[in-house]
C-alpha cells in the first residue's frame, strides 16, 4: 500500500497485518474493520482476517519509493504486538536503516513491550516513535515512550480521544495528534477535551495535529464525518514536528 488518505503521514507499511484489542479506544477498530473488507474482497495479503500475520514479501516496498516522505508503519497492526517476534522487528528496522530518505512513523498501543526492544537496539534517527493514548488510564504509555534514549521525535495519538485526559506530562513529547471516533457505533469527542490538550501544546511548545471531529460534530450533532470536518474553533490546527533540532 502506497498513498495514504491519513492527514499527518504520506504512505502505509503494512509488513505486519492484524492486532488484538489492547484498550477502550480500540472498541470500534478502524484496521479491524477494513481487514473484513479487504478479506472478503479475496486480498490474499488479508486472507487470515484479523489474527497477526507476517509478511516478508511486504519488507521490501519502501526500497522502491525513492522520493522522501512519511511513512506509517503497520497502519493495520502494531508492529510491537507480542505475537510479533524481536527478529522480525530488527527486520523492519533494518530496512528503515537502508532508507534514510524516509522518516518512518511507528505508534503503538504496547508501550512496555516497545521499551524493552530498545534497550537493546538503537532507534533509527529516521524513526518516530509514538504511543495511543485515548484515555486517561493509559497516561503510563507516555512514560515508556519517554525512557526511550536518542528518539528524534516523540508522539502521542489522541484518537479516538473519548474521554478528558486531564493534565499530560509533555516533557520530551514533541507532537500531540487528536481526532474523534468515526463509524456507526462512534462514540462522542467533547470539544472541551480537545481544547484542552491544545492548550496544554500552547503552554509547553509542542506540535498540535486536530485531525478529524469524526461522527459526531462539536455541536455534539451526528452527522458525516467529511461535514463535521477538521476545524476546532474555527481554525485547521496542523502542525507538525520540528525536525530540524
Amino acid at each position: 500500500m502506497s498513498s495514504s488518505k491519513i492527514e499527518w503521514t504520506d504512505s502505509t507499511w503494512n509488513p505486519v497485518t492484524g492486532c488484538t484489542k489492547a484498550s477502550a479506544g480500540c472498541l470500534h477498530c478502524y484496521a479491524e474493520t477494513m481487514t473484513r473488507r479487504l478479506k472478503a474482497m479475496g486480498i490474499v495479503k488479508y486472507s487470515r482476517g484479523f489474527d497477526i500475520a507476517l509478511h516478508e514479501d511486504s519488507l521490501g516496498e519502501p526500497l522502491k519509493w525513492r522520493k522522501p516522505r512519511n511513512i506509517f508503519v503497520c497502519s493495520m497492526s502494531d508492529l510491537f504486538h507480542k505475537d510479533v517476534p524481536f527478529y522480525f522487528i530488527e527486520k523492519v528496522m533494518s530496512i528503515i536503516e537502508r532508507t534514510p530518505q524516509h522518516r518512518y512513523q511507528i505508534l503503538t498501543k504496547r508501550a512496555e513491550r516497545m521499551e524493552e526492544f530498545f534497550q537493546t537496539h538503537i532507534v533509527p534517527p529516521n524513526v518516530w516513535l509514538g504511543v495511543t493514548v485515548d484515555v486517561a488510564c493509559r497516561k503510563d504509555r507516555i512514560d515508556s515512550l519517554r525512557r526511550i534514549s536518542n528518539v528524534s521525535v516523540r508522539f502521542l495519538s489522541c484518537e479516538p480521544l473519548i474521554e478528558d485526559l486531564g493534565i499530560l506530562n509533555l516533557e520530551g513529547i514533541d507532537w500531540i495528534i487528536v481526532g474523534g471516533e468515526s463509524g456507526n457505533q462512534a462514540r462522542p469527542m467533547k470539544k472541551e477535551w480537545a481544547i484542552s490538550i491544545k492548550e496544554q501544546c500552547d503552554a509547553y511548545g509542542k506540535s498540535f495535529f486536530f485531525k478529524q471531529w469524526g461522527t459526531w460534530g462539536a455541536d455534539g450533532i451526528k452527522r458525516s464525518k467529511g461535514k463535521n470536518g477538521k476545524n476546532l474553533d474555527g481554525k485547521i490546527f496542523h502542525s507538525m514536528p520540528n525536525t530540524d533540532k
